[in-house]
């Protein structure tokens, strides 16, 4: 039963190392199946989202030498649903969580991808400067 749990883990891995794949295989493959591309690129980003908040979460607690890499991202999210959440009752009277809840993991999905790219070049020059 262990090597199922560590075939996850590896795949995962693999996934998260280079996010751009899975974006693309998503976006294609169901594209290709549906025919709708607005419905695949959003399927794509929010599949992509969960790799990239692993992969961020380690690339930053290895250049900071930390531990609160993914608490750190959790933290951001709850605190950004919070506050649209504030905005959404204050402007319609209401609160739509489904909604709040997509437009903060999609936002993550960008703000992830800024922090993947930033924390890979640093991470990339650190080991090039200390080797």
């Amino acid at each position: 039963m262990g090597w199922i749990w560590e075939s996850i883990k590896h795949v995962y891995a693999l996934l998260a190392v280079i996010p751009v794949v899975p974006f693309l295989l998503v976006y294609f493959g169901y594209a290709a199946v549906s025919g709708d591309r607005k419905k695949a690129f959003r399927l794509a980003m929010d599949v992509t989202t969960a790799l990239l908040i692993g992969c961020v979460a380690v690339l930053f607690n290895d250049i900071f030498d930390s531990g609160f890499g993914l608490y750190g991202i959790l933290l951001i999210l709850l605190l950004g649903g919070g506050l649209l959440g504030n905005l959404q009752v204050r402007s319609k009277g209401s609160l739509d969580l489904r909604r709040v809840a997509r437009a903060i993991w999609r936002l993550g999905f960008f703000l992830m991808s800024v922090c993947y790219v930033i924390l890979m070049f640093v991470g990339i020059g650190i080991s090039l400067f200390t080797a």
